[in-house]
């Protein structure tokens, strides 16, 4: 099985977090999986770049901006293939662009329209497990790319699009979707599961479970995602193109 999950900001914003995450991953190849790791930068760092960014100029070029902002990811990245050598799992980390992830020219927000599989084909075959940076890509023209907030969810169901994943976990803070924002309102109800297009919905209505990009990728490309909490254990809400559960 190929499995493709993806860790957000919150959930590698210490070195022990990072640990917990690549334990987890690790439980997945030890049970005969391949697997494909997408990161986003850790904690606040895409912020805190963004902010050393505007005290150099007021108006950073988008292209400037994006070489910035990619960096978080590229060190997280790095990380997490050190935590699982730790655990003794054969890793690597790619950059984006090293994963093949094609986008337009649009620095900020630009959208994936493809991906070059051979290079992460070629690791999965020498039996390593595979870390791509979230949040980014390289244009036609060799520019770096960044595909907005949230954009590592992008990166990860774009990834099992391309490469056929069997699932696409993503694991944030919270333990799944829910009707509405279970830290304003303690009465919220989790979808055990939802369909794309009210995912969708909840998406563009400001829900910050996943990004919309993602959810419009996964619904053109029929992909399920698993959202689970990084911080304790359940079964989330699974997103699909099934018939919704009520919450």
């Amino acid at each position: 099985m190929l499995i493709v999950e993806k860790y957000g900001g919150s959930s590698l914003a210490t070195a022990q977090r990072v640990a917990a995450a690549a334990d987890r991953a690790a439980d997945h190849v030890r049970a005969g999986h391949r697997v494909v790791v997408v990161v986003s930068a850790q904690g606040d760092t895409t912020d805190q770049l963004l902010s050393l960014a505007t005290q150099v100029s007021d108006r950073p070029s988008p292209r400037e901006l994006d070489m910035c902002l990619t960096a978080g990811e590229q060190i997280c990245a790095a990380l997490m293939a050190m935590a699982l050598g730790a655990l003794g799992v054969d890793a690597v980390s790619l950059t984006a662009a090293q994963a093949g992830i094609r986008t337009d020219g649009t620095h900020g927000d630009a959208r994936p329209i493809g991906l070059a599989t051979d290079r992460i084909w070629r690791e999965l075959a020498r039996g390593r497990t595979v870390v791509v940076t979230g949040f980014q890509g390289v244009s036609q023209a060799g520019e770096i790319t960044t595909l907005g907030r949230g954009g590592s969810d992008t990166t990860a169901v774009a990834l099992a699009a391309y490469l056929g994943a069997d699932k696409c976990l993503i694991y944030t803070d919270v333990d799944g979707v829910y009707d509405r924002d279970p830290r304003k309102f303690p009465d919220a109800q989790r979808f055990d599961r939802i369909g794309h297009d009210q995912m969708l919905a909840l998406a563009r209505g400001g829900a910050q479970v996943l990004h919309d990009r993602s959810v419009e990728l996964a619904k053109q490309y029929h992909v399920p995602i698993q959202v689970l909490s990084s911080f304790r254990p359940g079964p989330g809400t699974l997103v699909t193109d099934e018939p919704p559960d009520q919450p």
